[in-house]
């Protein structure tokens, strides 16, 4: 979802530049006065010059393109360097010459691919300058002037820094605007599989009878309700799934109201469904589940669907036990399948039972891992699990069936 404008950005924006004209303008007027003239900057002892009409034209050169420095980081350099030059050879020595190193500190922060070529303008203008003041000044030390170059690397560097800084700071949020993409698809690649991998495998093993129950109406009407609803199931699931996604409007004279969220309250449900499919499931639930669990109810509801699918794919007509206990902050979660029969050649009989005919359909894979071919079906619940801080296991139980068990802390919120 994208997030719309935010009214605050123009602020944001002048906050960021409007400063620059007031600081310009007052260092301008600041540098005017007499009883600033003795905290000017003075480079290469060039003897003091009173201020006349070209100093404040000097003045004005070093401070007013402070006020575009922003959006023309290098030309108000330009601007500022030659001010600077033309105030120390002049001998004005204005407190303007605190331009230069905050000209220096915004260009750092623009400069990008041509760094070294301006640093090496910058450093050869300014030896070009330190060889000018050295002869019209008092003859300072060159260790003075070495200073001063390194003083304004320092402030160039700066602007570098921050720079840098904030790259750094975009890529972060970048990579975990990425991550939290990656997550949600994947949390919502998750919940899809589950939902219609789990309805789709119940309606296809129950057309799959259908087809043989021709000669039995009562039963072939039973397997086409069963069809019927667990199709009606799968839209309100998938409704739910699309409601996380975008809000979903008020609901209408048609809608039942159906609670969209499932909840160990109704594994039941979840169970009949499975049985009207062909197979035999035993369910067994202990304690009773307290009133908020957070999304433990969500998980534990997950590992009996997708295992539930995984032995309607795999393993169809084998019995299936299912076993939920509550316990003192917890949920555990065990469900077993048996082997499954060996396969038959022949069709099956016209009449036959839907729990027999189905496991003879060759359209239902019956050797495959029973973790399925996505990659999201047992391995995501146990990283659905893993999140909530439980225990998760799959893997083959005795006499060669497959049992999935699961521990999940059932804190409220969580």
């Amino acid at each position: 979802m994208i997030d719309p404008p935010r009214p605050a950005a123009p602020w944001r924006r002048f906050a960021a530049t409007g400063w620059y004209l007031p600081f310009a303008v007052a260092l301008f007027a600041a540098s005017l006065l007499p009883a600033s003239r003795a905290y000017g900057t003075r480079l290469g002892g060039v003897p003091t010059h009173p201020f006349d009409a070209p100093a404040v034209v000097v003045v004005a050169l070093q401070c007013l393109p402070l006020a575009v420095c922003r959006r023309w980081p290098f030309a108000a350099l330009g601007l500022v360097s030659i001010g600077f030059a033309a105030d120390q050879l002049r001998g004005y020595h204005s407190p303007a010459g605190t331009a230069l190193p905050l000209a220096l500190i915004v260009a750092g922060y623009a400069l990008g691919r041509h760094r070294r070529a301006a640093a090496a303008l910058f450093t050869a203008a300014y030896a070009v300058l330190a060889l000018a003041l050295s002869r019209l000044g008092s003859g300072q030390s060159p260790d003075e002037y070495v200073t001063f170059y390194l003083a304004l690397v320092l402030a160039c560097g700066i602007g570098v820094w921050l720079r840098a800084t904030r790259a750094a700071e975009a890529e972060r949020r970048r990579r975990v605007a990425e991550d939290t993409r990656a997550a949600e698809r994947a949390r919502i690649a998750h919940e899809l599989h589950d939902v219609v991998t789990h309805h789709v495998t119940a309606m296809v093993v129950q057309a799959e009878a259908a087809r043989y129950l021709t000669a039995a109406p009562d039963r072939l009407d039973q397997a086409l309700t069963a069809v019927s609803d667990t199709g009606r199931r799968a839209i309100t699931d998938l409704r739910h799934m699309l409601d996380l996604l975008a809000p979903a409007p008020a609901p209408g004279p048609g809608d039942t109201g159906e609670a969209r969220e499932p909840a160990a309250g109704r594994l039941l449900t979840l169970v009949e469904q499975t049985r009207r499919a062909g197979q035999p499931v035993e369910f067994t639930e202990e304690g009773t589940a307290p009133e908020s669990t957070g999304s433990a109810d969500l998980v534990a509801y997950r590992v009996v669907q997708e295992a539930l699918t995984n032995a309607l794919k795999y393993a169809h007509g084998s019995r299936t036990s299912v076993r939920v206990r509550h316990g003192d902050g917890e949920i555990s979660v065990e469900v077993g399948t048996d082997a499954p029969p060996a396969p038959q050649d022949a069709p099956a009989p016209q009449d036959a039972p839907a729990s027999q005919t189905a496991s003879a359909s060759h359209d239902v894979p019956r050797a495959a891992s029973p973790t399925g071919g996505s990659g999201r079906g047992l391995a995501g619940l146990r990283e659905r699990v893993d999140v909530l801080g439980g225990e998760f296991s799959a893997g083959r139980g005795t006499g060669g069936g497959f049992v999935v068990r699961a521990r999940i802390p059932a804190r409220s919120g969580s």
